[in-house]
């Protein structure tokens, strides 16, 4: 048999996902329908964004949490991770106003985040400004190797 003449069928992973996400994308849109003109979108869930890196021995943790108060912050560290939890309140209920969108946060909020190294947990601060919480927590210091003479 002459293969020259027969069609020739491409496998392409990149059309495949594009199909799946089409799939995934028309379950979702009909569990959770999309607002129609005028109707305002509720953001369901909503997680602080964090910067996590190493300064003078210690790991430094920065979460974003515009419009909370640190009274409304708690920070905990349990099982190896850093758990920031509290609520965002809106400070005035106005039933005058007409809103065309709003997508800004409001509510109660946890973010759990592993510690990526050994801490001295009991030396752990935490300070808040700016709507910016900043965990300061040093690190393990590493056991150096130390050689031992066998007699």
């Amino acid at each position: 048999m002459d293969r020259r003449n027969l069609p020739t069928f491409v496998w392409n992973p990149f059309r495949e996902l594009a199909r799946i996400e089409q799939e995934l994308n028309k379950v979702f849109n009909e569990l959770v329908p999309t607002p129609k003109s005028g109707e305002i979108a509720e953001v369901a869930t909503w997680n602080p964004r964090v910067d996590i890196y190493e300064k003078d021995n210690k790991l430094i943790i920065e979460a974003e949490i515009p419009g909370a108060k640190k009274e409304d912050v708690e920070v905990k560290i349990k099982d190896n991770a850093v758990v920031i939890k509290g609520e965002v309140k809106r400070e005035e209920e106005e039933k005058d106003k007409t809103y065309y969108r709003s997508e800004r946060f409001y509510g109660v909020f946890e973010r759990v985040i592993p510690l990526p190294v050994e801490v001295k947990v009991e030396e752990a601060k935490a300070s808040f400004e700016n709507g910016i919480l900043k965990i300061e927590i040093p690190k393990v210091s590493e056991e150096k190797e130390v050689k031992i003479e066998v007699k």
